[in-house]
């Protein structure tokens, strides 16, 4: 399959740049191709997901993890069909639009997709600010206009090389995962009701609340910008230009981004244990406000320590997220607009266009709105995530761009009922938000 000319080469100062021991044994083969998954799970755990955890958590106990985990089984098909396009025709997402689409109808994916990065942005951005406030008491306002010194730090990290931005992702997460680990202890939930949470109950389909908190749930869960990223990231790698060499990377590309999902999967998990086993058992069942969950855990509980390590994981997780969506910017502006800028200029547009409104709208309402300014942003990936899903699924099957690296049938199959069920529940999801 021919590759792009390197002036259209998707993310160019990454592409290729880390290589493959191809003559190594499957382990190091399989430790070159780590990262790129990292950089997409912490999509997957933003204070937008957050939100929707502590509300379920809080509400219904350990009953929505089971859609928490079928949440994440979707996102793991769909970010291991995103890697597939990507190792196999050499384009991102929005390169794939651009090249089979007509102009018009490109131009309103990309509109589309920046609102999309603009909200995804929005609720990172203010859970950042959030986490600054507790933390240090920095106001609102001016923790949201920090953040964008991230865009600085992307800069300095691609400069040294693909790797060291993949490390500060993978180490940020690592250290969340640790906040909750012993999150959970201090918890002290019920383990067979943490276990028995993860078999699908009838009552989120009967209760109207339940199915509600569900939808939130999954709606925060596939976020519209990592599809797009994920098929540029995975281009990073020296995979090679043969049949076999892409068939490897896309195997090698799909175990890590399963495994880093899962990653996330424990992390929404504990988000959700840990309202449940506080805040529901203590009767407390209507927490929904990070600010007010932070105030609460440290009474609660006994310890401020569990308060501490709430909010120093919220700061994790927001820095991680804001580094992706600045990236997934870059894919998008230049996927579909075929614009190529220095990076220092593509770096302060695509934050620029991103940081903006989340000034305006948080300097609007203040500390006050920041729960309804992440479900708001929900809600507009919400309206986003079909306009992702579904090009996507449309190249995944394709035997003519894809070749022998084509979708397998029953992936196709699954992949398409995903996108039916994730954009059902989106939809009602905003029936619900318009209607009240």
């Amino acid at each position: 399959m021919l590759r792009p000319p390197p002036s259209d080469l998707s993310l160019a100062e990454m592409h290729a740049s880390v290589r493959i021991p191809h003559a190594a044994g499957w382990l190091r083969r399989l430790g070159a191709f780590v990262g790129p998954g990292y950089l997409i799970a912490v999509g997957y755990m933003d204070p937008g997901n957050w939100a929707t955890a502590l509300a379920g958590g809080s509400a219904f106990g350990y009953t929505l993890l089971s859609v928490a985990l079928a949440s994440s089984l979707m996102a793991m098909l769909l970010q291991a069909l995103c890697a597939r396009v990507g190792i196999a025709t050499g384009r991102d997402l929005a390169q794939l639009c651009r090249d089979r689409f007509p102009r018009p109808v490109n131009l309103v994916l990309w509109a589309l997709a920046e609102v999309a990065i603009c909200a995804t942005d929005l609720a990172e951005l203010i859970g950042t600010a959030i986490a600054l406030n507790l933390l240090f008491g920095i106001p609102l306002l001016v923790g949201v206009v920090l953040t964008a010194l991230d865009a600085l730090l992307i800069l300095w990290l691609q400069h040294r090389g693909v790797r060291w931005l993949e490390a500060l992702v993978a180490g940020l997460m690592v250290l969340v995962f640790g906040c909750f680990a012993a999150q959970m202890v201090l918890a002290q939930p019920d383990w067979a009701a943490v276990l028995g949470g993860y078999v699908p109950s009838g009552s989120i389909l009967t209760n109207e609340n339940q199915l509600y908190i569900a939808i939130g749930i999954l709606g925060a869960t596939v976020m519209p910008h990592n599809l797009y990223l994920h098929t540029a990231v995975v281009q990073s790698r020296a995979y090679g230009e043969g049949v076999e060499d892409r068939r490897e990377a896309i195997r090698f590309a799909t175990i890590d981004s399963s495994i880093a999902l899962t990653l996330a999967l424990f992390v929404n998990s504990a988000i959700l244990i840990t309202a449940a086993a506080v805040f529901h058992a203590g009767g407390r069942t209507e927490v929904a406000e990070i600010q007010e969950a932070y105030e609460l855990l440290a009474p609660m509980v006994g310890t401020a320590a569990a308060a501490t390590l709430f909010a120093v994981a919220l700061l994790a997780c927001g820095l991680n997220a804001t580094v992706t969506a600045t990236l997934a910017g870059q894919v998008v502006m230049e996927g579909f607009l075929g614009l190529r800028l220095s990076p220092v200029i593509r770096r302060l547009v695509t934050r620029l266009i991103a940081i903006v409104p989340a000034i305006i709208v948080t300097w609007l309402y203040g500390e006050s709105g920041t729960a309804e300014l992440l479900v708001l942003s929900q809600v507009v990936l919400c309206l986003q995530l079909p306009f992702a899903v579904i090009p996507l699924m449309m190249f995944a099957g394709d035997k003519v761009r894809l070749g022998a690296q084509a979708a397998p049938r029953w992936q196709v199959v699954l992949g398409w009922a995903c996108t039916v069920v994730i954009v059902a529940m989106n939809l009602k999801l905003l029936w619900g938000f318009f209607m009240g």
